[in-house]
């Protein structure tokens, strides 16, 4: 053993490079499968109704407390400006009706100033605003549904740190001196709601949180904290782009999803894995259509399994569904069932998304 050993340790390292790569590469071509990515669309993350199409955008994120005790508190122990959240819900809203104007589902879009819609609560969710309140404004401005800010808040935390730096003194002498390094976090926390008048609805709610980290330095502790630009302009890009992003919660949405397919099993599948990787997918539903009758199970299920997978390339889920039912049932394709719960799942999706189209 220790022989062994020892040719082995003595042998020309590029020698056994080579054999830990031939291995690595007897391994890699074993695999099984190979990868398809498609697009495929997914139901809205928010269902609104048909009905919806004249929209009113309300800030509702002034607190009662607004220039008060709770108001002054947080400013002092947040180190809050105290325009940053005035200017934060700005474009939170600015963001949203941005968003909304693109969609075509909507026919008005609209921005509204409306007095006393005090938020009572500070920093959370307040109660829903009263159905009695909801129709009195869309009555006025002749609309069907409000997006409500139901909050908008930031709290920021500072972290401090010193170096030791020398720095220009009288008559071109350099000194030593301490340098003073802030770190701000500032959390965005913005509330949104989405009011349907028509059915007297609460159709959503949401709440999201971003931080934005800056940084600034200077010979004191003020120093360092004026030195941080770009605060307030960050919180207001942050702002909106939650803004845009909760208008787009009601649109649907394009993504991306991988399936495997098999590429092994006899010489059928080898050359409908070349077919399939120039984009000659008929050319390959051919050949794996040609082995659903393979004496061999293994063979079999694996071509339905991949007749599966061509239809759902090709938009026919409920087509696809059956060849991968078949695949498990009568030949034990485990990947199959997995298969089968995945197509399943996108078929009530899409029965999701036509009601929303409709």
């Amino acid at each position: 053993m220790t022989e062994f050993h020892d040719e082995l340790m003595d042998a020309p390292m590029n020698n056994l490079s080579l054999l830990i790569l031939s291995g690595c590469l007897v391994f890699i071509g074993c695999s099984s499968t190979n990868t398809v990515t498609m697009s495929v669309q997914k139901p809205a993350v928010v269902s609104i109704p048909s009905s919806m199409k004249n929209v009113g955008v309300i800030d509702r994120s002034l607190t009662k407390d607004e220039g008060g005790v709770l108001q002054r508190i947080d400013q002092v122990m947040s180190v809050k400006g105290s325009e940053l959240d005035k200017k934060g819900a700005l474009a939170g809203i600015n963001g949203l009706v941005e968003e909304l104007s693109k969609n075509n589902r909507l026919e008005t879009v609209r921005k509204l100033e409306v007095e006393q819609l005090e938020n009572p609560a500070y920093g959370v969710l307040p109660a829903p605003l009263a159905w009695d309140k909801i129709s009195e404004i869309c009555e006025e401005h002749d609309l069907d549904s409000l997006f409500s800010l139901e909050f908008y808040d930031t709290d920021t935390n500072i972290d401090y740190s010193t170096n030791r730096v020398t720095i220009n003194g009288p008559l071109g002498l350099e000194i030593p001196a301490l340098e003073h390094h802030a770190t701000v976090q500032t959390t965005v926390k913005t509330g949104w709601r989405i009011y349907d008048n028509n059915g007297r609805n609460l159709i959503d709610e949401f709440v999201a949180t971003e931080t934005i980290t800056t940084s600034g330095k200077g010979v004191n502790p003020v120093e360092a904290i004026n030195a941080i630009t770009g605060r307030t302009e960050a919180v207001q890009t942050v702002s909106g782009n939650i803004g845009r992003s909760y208008a787009q919660s009601i649109l649907p949405y394009w993504t991306r999803v991988r399936r495997d397919y098999y590429v092994r099993g006899s010489d059928n599948f080898k050359v409908a894995k070349r077919r399939a990787q120039t984009g000659n997918w008929d050319g390959a539903a051919e050949l794996w259509y040609a082995e659903i009758d393979n004496p061999k199970a293994k063979v079999a299920g694996r071509a339905h399994y991949n007749m599966a997978i061509i239809n759902e390339i090709e938009g026919d889920l409920d087509e696809a569904i059956e060849w991968a039912r078949i695949a498990y049932e009568d030949y034990g394709d485990k990947r199959a069932l997995r298969y089968l719960r995945t197509l399943q799942d996108r078929r009530a999706r899409m029965e999701r998304l036509r009601r929303q189209q409709q």
